[in-house]
């Protein structure tokens, strides 16, 4: 058990939160109207709440549906008082008292839930690049689709989770176009006004074109600069105008033009451009699809994009599949996972 001056120390990471998720969700605000499944819970009374979680984990057996009642229905602030509150009355971590009563996914979903959302992706990033391999698609779900704000929070978060540098850690776990690429993004200098300039969008599209479908072999940083540097309406604009100029969508030049990950981080990039929601949507799906789930995945995206945009993703998914989200989730996960991702969709 940790003391109680540790059990403060992720306060002032959670106080910073607050700004970026704010600024995060202004941002998908004026891109559409994305909407939450969680918000502030009205009638919070953190008392109450620690007292019931602590009901629930005490006597034979634990009453899971407790928990999931108090959790799913808080927002990030609330969790981390009702954590903080927790460790005051009872001279215990939450996390530990949790960690001690359930297991497998649940478990991690839970766990997930009692770190602010920016200190749960670092510690995802971490774990993609831990022993051998590195696990790409979450470095590029993570970093192609955060603003700058988020960037800059993931680094300083990063630095105080695990004390290394993130930079290093991905020029290190990375390499080639994909390094150069991903470092491009952690500088965090992409233009995010809402001007589009229509000569520089057929500039940039003559540029790709040029850099791709009008040689042999692609010219790989042209498109890493345009992709990382542009605004989201301005590269709307450029992908009709390289419409226009080369007779295909963007999407099917990055697919015939390039590979393996350098392909899903262009792919992930342009999708986020066109509509962040719908590549939300898209990784959900793909998680769920084929034999066996990826639970990491669906942890990651339902718990940190509930206070920005899950309704709207939950949107996107029916639109898109044709299959409400919680109707696909409730077919491929069971149990107390499946009850919690389901209430967080709510």
């Amino acid at each position: 058990m940790r003391n109680p001056g540790a059990a403060r120390s992720a306060t002032p990471i959670y106080l910073h939160f607050g700004q970026v998720f704010f600024g995060a969700t202004e941002k998908y605000h004026k891109m559409g109207n994305c909407q939450p499944t969680i918000v502030p819970y009205e009638d919070f009374d953190v008392v109450a709440d620690i007292k019931a979680i602590r009901k629930a984990c005490k006597g034979l057996g634990t009453d899971e549906q407790a928990i999931i009642d108090i959790l799913a229905y808080r927002s990030a602030a609330q969790r981390m008082e009702i954590k903080q509150a927790y460790f005051e009355k009872y001279d215990d971590e939450l996390e530990e008292v949790l960690k001690s009563e359930l297991s497998g996914s649940f478990e991690k979903a839970i766990l997930a839930m009692l770190d602010p959302p920016h200190v749960f992706a670092v510690k995802e990033l971490r774990k993609a690049m831990k022993g051998a391999g590195t696990d790409e698609d979450v470095l590029v779900e993570i970093l192609c689709t955060a603003s700058n704000a988020e960037i800059a929070t993931y680094k300083e978060t990063y630095f105080q989770v695990h004390e290394r540098d993130l930079e290093s850690d991905i020029a290190g776990d990375t390499s080639g176009h994909v390094q150069r690429l991903l470092t491009m993004l952690l500088q965090g200098t992409r233009d995010e006004s809402y001007e589009v300039d229509d000569d520089l969008a057929e500039q940039d599209a003559m540029s790709l074109f040029e850099a791709g479908e009008a040689r042999f072999g692609t010219d790989e940083s042209t498109f890493s600069y345009i992709l990382a540097s542009r605004n989201y309406l301005q590269l709307q604009a450029m992908f009709k105008a390289y419409e226009a100029i080369a007779g295909t969508e963007i999407l099917d030049t990055i697919e015939s033009e390039t590979s393996g990950t350098l392909k899903d981080c262009y792919t992930a990039l342009v999708r986020c451009a066109k509509n962040p929601q719908l590549y939300f949507a898209r990784r959900l799906n793909a998680a769920m699809k084929g034999a066996g789930t990826d639970e990491d995945t669906l942890v990651r995206i339902i718990v940190c994009r509930s206070e920005i945009d899950l309704e709207t993703i939950k949107d996107m998914y029916l639109e898109k599949y044709d299959v409400p989200l919680k109707e696909a989730i409730s077919s491929e996960c069971s149990g107390d996972f499946k009850r919690l991702l389901v209430a967080i969709c709510h």
